[in-house]
């Protein structure tokens, strides 16, 4: 990983993207299994089990959320 992107990584977490926190996103309620994993300069995902139904997925951090932690203004 670059060091960008690392970066980007520390910030998310600290925004609360962290293994074993529960967040909501997409109107469902998850529990985090990974730290937020970089695919691209605008995809970030993480590993979760979404509450209401037990199931496994990766889902991607909201855009919005990925700008504001890369401190870009216009996102907000």
């Amino acid at each position: 990983m670059t060091k960008q992107q690392v970066s980007l990584c520390k910030r998310l977490q600290h925004l609360g993207f962290t293994k074993g926190n529960r967040m909501k996103l997409y109107g469902e309620e998850f529990e985090l299994h990974s730290e937020p994993i970089v695919v691209g300069d605008k995809i970030v995902l993480v590993d979760a089990t979404e509450k209401k139904s037990g199931q496994m997925r990766r889902v991607r951090i909201p855009l919005p959320i990925v700008n504001m932690a890369n401190g870009d203004r216009r996102a907000a």
